[in-house]
């Protein structure tokens, strides 16, 4: 069993594209409209299995945009990812130690949507 998709709630979906493609640097897999009114987008974080959806027209669509909170992007090195996001015009807050070495910085999407980098120290070579 694998997790493939997290849909996101936003307002805008070309706002929520330009964000997750141009500044984080997903790639778009899907960006499509199959009927009137109903728009699905899909995109995939640089090394992830599993992809990031928005849209319109669908129940899957729903929920409050800017609710959803935490999803991590786990990163290797998280001086390097926070430079590379902040250099896209990403506003990427402090990185700060949440204990056993482990390194965070948190983020917005355009609706408020928040995500986390995240560097886990025993996360690097094979095991990441």
């Amino acid at each position: 069993m694998k997790l493939e998709l997290v849909p996101l709630p936003v307002t805008d979906v070309d706002a929520a594209k330009a964000f997750y493609a141009d500044g984080l640097g997903c790639s778009v897999d899907v960006d499509v409209t199959p009927a009137p009114g109903v728009r699905v987008v899909q995109v995939t974080p640089p090394g992830s299995a599993c992809s990031i959806g928005f849209g319109t027209g669908l129940p899957v669509h729903g929920g409050t945009p800017g609710s959803v909170r935490g999803l991590h992007l786990v990163v290797a090195d998280i001086a390097a990812a926070r430079a590379e996001l902040a250099g896209r015009g990403v506003d990427v807050g402090e990185v700060t130690d949440a204990g056993g070495g482990v390194l965070c910085a948190g983020l917005q999407d355009p609706d408020g949507n928040s995500l986390v980098l995240q560097q886990m120290p025993w996360r690097t070579g094979d095991t990441f």
